[in-house]
């Protein structure tokens, strides 16, 4: 296991061109899942190619364990990489693929057959060993590279969307595989990818980057409910976060957003922000989870009356959508509280877990808390029509 520290990465290939890479700054302890994650053309893998030195940085510092090793040729660097297209030897047996960087670093013949044996039962493929590539599915093939990559014992994992080439069952069950894997082995682990369900499932830490600027690095958890801009709230999250873009107004020292459903009007209160706020576009973000059928009886929380306009059972939840602000919004209910198309439900929000951004820049602003007291003072205060 080891640490791994990005300081400052920068990469352009070639004058007049912008960065591909921008300032990066990057640090995860020893055995730590770290995710990769964005939109294509996004720089996720060029990040992952410099990690791996296949690619030279031209500017900044990647440490392994507090050494630099910026300049060092790949086979020196101790990390294993497991590409997209899996790069098997197709005229080898997975035994023979399996054991081939052991026999390049000329190790004892009965300890490469030893950790052949181990990978094999790590990822149960003991019964794979004497087929060759040609010979597998996709998710077998995925198995036999990721076990190329484990049987060398290096420092750092780096995995390079493993799963894209997959169906979509195969990359659950791979996915939990990798998991378990990781859970085992404990090894320091970088994994790229497009998909933010995986971000969400597999990392101890999330990197969300876009334009070869790390947008946001923290938790899973973190990235979910914190978002830093309206980028990566967008991002993470299925069904995504809804976005109701609207204007505030100040009223006995608070500012309060307008909620139109075209049958009803809710004015949500979102405490004390700084002067001018009711000047500028904002968008107000709220997950689907969040918004709630009334329960009646007295409420803190403030509702707003809207009719159904589409259904999409999923299973497990309900995605109901209704319209606030001419806005298509997303609720996820349960499947009991599914209603008709053209129902009337009455929705509740809480306003202490809606998000604002800037509707220009994409900056997230940062609503004042508010006491519980006063909270329930003005909830009294609430036109709802």
């Amino acid at each position: 296991m080891a640490t791994l520290e990005l300081r400052n990465v920068n990469k352009s290939y070639g004058s007049g061109l912008p960065d591909t890479l921008k300032n990066i700054e990057l640090s995860i302890d020893s055995g730590e899942f770290l995710i990769l994650v964005g939109p294509s053309g996004c720089g996720k893998s060029t990040l992952m190619n410099c990690i791996a030195g296949l690619e030279d940085i031209t500017g900044g510092a990647i440490l392994v364990d507090d050494g630099d090793i910026s300049g060092m040729s790949p086979k020196d660097r101790d990390i294993a990489m497991v590409f997209q297209s899996y790069a098997l030897y197709p005229t080898m047996t997975v035994r023979d693929n399996i054991a081939f960087g052991l026999k390049m670093r000329k190790m004892d013949p009965a300890a490469i057959e030893q950790e052949v044996e181990r990978v094999a039962k790590l990822l149960q493929i003991e019964h794979l060993l004497g087929r060759k590539p040609g010979q597998l599915s996709g998710g077998q093939q995925q198995r036999v590279a990721m076990g190329r990559a484990l049987a060398r014992r290096p420092k750092i994992y780096l995995f390079d969307e493993p799963l894209s080439n997959l169906d979509a069952k195969l990359r659950v069950e791979m996915r939990t595989e990798i998991k378990l894997m990781h859970q085992r082995l404990k090894t320091t682990t970088v994994y790229v990818t497009h998909d933010q369900i995986e971000a969400m499932t597999l990392g101890d830490k999330v990197a969300v980057m876009k334009d070869g600027i790390i947008q946001q690095f923290g938790t899973p958890q973190q990235i979910y409910n914190d978002p830093a801009n309206l980028f990566v709230a967008s991002f993470i999250g299925s069904p995504p976060m809804n976005f109701i873009p609207l204007r505030l107004k100040r009223r006995d020292g608070q500012l309060w957003a307008l909620l139109d459903s075209g049958q009803a009007r809710c004015e949500l209160p979102l405490g004390a922000m700084e002067e001018g706020m009711e000047q500028r576009e904002v968008i107000l973000g709220i997950r689907p989870e969040l918004i709630q059928l009334a329960q009646g009886g007295e409420s803190l929380q403030p509702s707003i009356r809207a009719e159904v306009e589409v259904t999409e059972p999923t299973g497990p939840d309900t995605l109901v959508f209704v319209s606030l602000n001419q806005t298509k919004v997303c609720c996820r209910l349960a499947p009991d509280q599914a209603p008709e198309v053209g129902a009337t439900l009455e929705l509740q929000f809480d306003p202490d877990r809606v998000l604002l951004f800037d509707a220009q820049s994409g900056e997230r602003l940062l609503p004042g808390k508010v006491p519980a007291a006063e909270q329930a003072a003005k909830v009294a205060q609430l036109k709802v029509h």
